[in-house]
Parts: structure tokens; C-alpha cells; sequence
């Protein structure tokens, strides 16, 4: 498994564009696109915006569109309105989505 490779503290605010290689684990506050390898939307943050990644794991909350090339996975106490276009969809016991899912091949 590759190793994290940057995080969004749980104090900080972003606003625009970010880009990270590897893994990016958001802890704050996002208004704006985030693109990274495998992106980790925490408990304590909240998105707005664009999440584009191969792999995208919601504990906290998204409004938005999520684009991940192979999976999405809205965890227990994860929150997502907006769309989502993947291959792999999980949403597991109390997660929650509302919106719409485009599934590729």
C-alpha cells in the first residue's frame, strides 16, 4: 500500500484547485477541485467542489461531483449530494447519498 503523501489539516481551509501525487487525506474544510491517486475525505472535513481520484473514501461530508477511475466508498458516517462517476460503488450500513451515479466499464 502506498504511503500518504499529503494531508489538509483539520484547522485549514482551502479555496481553488489542488493537486497532490499519492495518497491526500482531507481533514479540513474544501471549496474548490481536489485531484490526487486515492483521496481520504475524513470525518471532520467538509467538501464542496470536484473530487477526482482512482479511488475516493467518504467519512465526511461532499457536495459535489466525485470522479474516481475505479472506486467510491461512503463509509458509515459519510455524507455525499451531487454525482458520482465511477466503475465500483459501496455504501455502507449508515452512510448516506443522495444525488445521482454514473457506473463505467
Amino acid at each position: 500500500m502506498e504511503k500518504l503523501k499529503s494531508i489538509l489539516g483539520d484547522s485549514s481551509e482551502l479555496k481553488g484547485e489542488f493537486y497532490s501525487g499519492g495518497i491526500l487525506r482531507l481533514d479540513g474544510i474544501v471549496n474548490g477541485n481536489v485531484r490526487a491517486e486515492e483521496i481520504i475525505v475524513s470525518a471532520t472535513a467538509s467538501v464542496e467542489g470536484e473530487i477526482s481520484a482512482n479511488k475516493i473514501s467518504i467519512v465526511g461530508r461532499v457536495k459535489g461531483t466525485l470522479r474516481a477511475d475505479d472506486l467510491v466508498e461512503i463509509h458509515e458516517k459519510g455524507n455525499v449530494n451531487g454525482t458520482i462517476l465511477t466503475k465500483r460503488l459501496a455504501v455502507l450500513n449508515g452512510g448516506i447519498f443522495n444525488g445521482r451515479v454514473e457506473m463505467k466499464r
